[in-house]
């Protein structure tokens, strides 16, 4: 009978230190590009082109797919940008919940509560922009919102810009002017007064 202990004992301790030894193993991530090459947190830093200092970018998260094709940048976190002016003054700056940034093309696309302000105090708000740097044109098909410095508040359905957001046309418009009253203004059926048109500028 102890000897029949014994030999279960033995069989146990083997069995058991085989199975400490026994390694798992997965299968090899062969699709590189569905995954960032380089993730950083909490970013801060300058873009340059031609050794001029360009953007500003601060992002809580920021993953580089690198084997995609394009490859591409991915801030999923949200994004702030500054654009500078060749003396390095602000003239623009940016921030959207989600932002890709395609660096072959140099073009950026903007999604989620995108907000905008210019030099001369505009704001612009939209859901969808898009941004070509090597053209310094922005455009969006979505609605806009721009509120001016004055007061007047524009709003319409597709939109193209410079990049410093100071020469823009908005399409399908409506707005809402602080005008004085003995001036000529169109208005709706309720009376209040509107904009329809083409261009707003």
């Amino acid at each position: 009978m102890s000897k029949a202990i014994a030999l279960l004992t033995i069989a146990l301790l083997v069995f058991t230190s085989c199975s400490r030894n026994n390694k798992q193993y997965t299968d090899a991530v062969t699709n590189r590009d569905s995954v960032p090459g380089l993730t950083t947190y909490d970013i801060e830093t300058l873009i340059s082109d031609s050794g001029v200092v360009r953007y500003r970018i601060l992002a809580d998260r920021w993953d580089v797919y690198d084997q995609l094709k394009p490859s591409k940048w991915a801030f999923e976190e949200g994004v702030y940008l500054e654009k500078f002016s060749d003396s390095l003054t602000i003239n623009a700056t940016v921030r959207a919940d989600t932002a890709y940034y395609y660096d072959q093309s140099k073009l950026w696309e903007l999604y989620g509560s995108v907000h905008i302000e210019n030099l001369e105090g505009e704001i612009f708000d939209t859901d969808t922009l898009f941004w070509n740097q090597d053209t310094e044109r922005v455009w969006s098909d979505a609605y806009i919102r721009i509120e001016k410095a004055n007061g007047t508040v524009v709003t319409g359905y597709g939109f193209t810009s410079n990049q410093q957001f100071t020469d823009y046309r908005i399409r399908r418009t409506q707005g809402i002017f602080p005008i004085e009253e003995n001036d000529r203004a169109t208005r709706n059926e309720a009376g209040e007064i509107v904009a329809d048109s083409t261009n707003v500028i």
